[in-house]
């Protein structure tokens, strides 16, 4: 069994129970020095815990005081093994402070506090980090943010976005992903899928759950990670153990919105994903795109998903784009309104149509 030595805040020396024992017998040192055939100023260094108390010192102490000799010397053996562990972890802490300032260059740590993953304890928190980032050192850590390239990401020249935020976004979600144990995953099973989740969205009712249930049950992971400064995040699909994930930052509480960045992360997964699992597709935003084919594939698939070309074929420029309209387009085919209204805003590009439809996601 492991044994866990326990480190006092300070060192006990014996000096200090000589003292309040010669004080407890009322014995003047100087007369206790002339006794044992010491010199006072040897007997006062070792009550001021400045000498050691010596195997000879034990038994003076052993045939005047009437303590065994063992003792005394267990004693001073216990306050050396002390103060050494003290000047150990003291040392400990130092690197501790000089490494949690590498990290701090490179890790949110306050996004991670906020989270709840650190608790303030330096040795603990470095050992949280270096898991959670699957390194053994800071010098790994430099080099992962050196390296981190993602392999497929939409990313905005107009937004200021921080490469340190970014990775650790990607470090949660990942992290979190490796936790879940879902269904296995049968990517011949993906329009069931899709299909069910129409009627999830056509229904706006808890809706994260519902999608998270249904991807579960699918075999697909799905992981919500809070929103992170300089991290507009739309979603990130990759490879978890035997299994895709998707990871999301609901930064709008839209039904549209939600519903076509789904639909676009299982897109990556039927289209690309299943066939290799070292790519990983991670959107910064919807406008502009690197690798641009492979997102408007993605793209096409979540139009397609959630409103089939055949029923969208039947809007068409003599149709009226009232809201009344709209709401019984949406009965007739199950579709949430929203969901319509978002596709005719950004098929004729007007994103300030007054409606009273509402777009909010439950």
């Amino acid at each position: 069994m492991e044994t866990r030595n326990h480190i006092p805040f300070i060192a006990s020396h014996p000096g200090g129970l000589l003292k309040d024992e010669l004080e407890a017998r009322k014995i003047n040192q100087k007369d206790f020095a002339v006794e044992i055939g010491m010199q006072k100023t040897m007997l006062n260094e070792i009550i001021k815990e400045k000498r050691p108390v010596t195997a000879e010192t034990a038994l003076l102490l052993e045939k005047t005081l009437g303590i065994s000799a063992e003792y005394w010397m267990r004693f001073q053996s216990q306050y050396e093994l002390d103060s050494a562990r003290i000047k150990q972890k003291n040392i400990q802490k130092i690197i501790n402070i000089d490494i949690w300032k590498i990290i701090k260059e490179y890790v949110p740590v306050n996004y991670f506090r906020k989270l709840s993953y650190l608790v303030d304890e330096l040795t603990t928190d470095i050992a949280k980090i270096k898991e959670m980032y699957n390194i053994n050192n800071v010098d790994d850590l430099v080099g992962l943010s050196a390296k981190q390239k993602f392999s497929l990401f939409r990313k905005s020249d107009k937004l200021k976005i921080s490469e340190k935020n970014v990775l650790a976004w990607n470090v949660v979600a990942k992290y979190e992903a490796n936790k879940q144990e879902v269904n296995s995953f049968n990517p011949e099973k993906l329009p069931d899928l899709v299909q069910e989740l129409q009627t999830v969205f056509f229904q706006n009712k808890e809706a994260v759950n519902q999608v998270k249930n249904k991807l579960n049950q699918y075999g697909i992971k799905f992981i919500l990670v809070p929103k992170l400064e300089q991290t507009p995040i739309d979603g990130y699909t990759f490879w978890s153990g035997d299994n895709p994930a998707i990871a999301l930052t609901l930064r709008h509480n839209r039904i549209d919105n939600f519903a076509f960045t789904i639909m676009h992360e299982i897109g990556h997964i039927d289209l690309h994903l299943k066939t290799d699992k070292e790519q990983q597709f991670f959107d910064l935003t919807t406008k502009s795109s690197h690798l641009e084919y492979i997102e408007k594939e993605a793209d096409e698939f979540a139009k397609e998903s959630l409103i089939p070309q055949a029923i969208w074929s039947k809007i068409n420029d003599p149709f009226d784009f009232s809201d009344s309209m709209i709401l019984k387009f949406s009965t007739k085919n199950k579709i949430n309104p929203a969901i319509i209204l978002g596709r005719i805003n950004h098929e004729n590009k007007q994103y300030a149509i007054s409606t009273s439809i509402d777009k909010k996601l439950y």
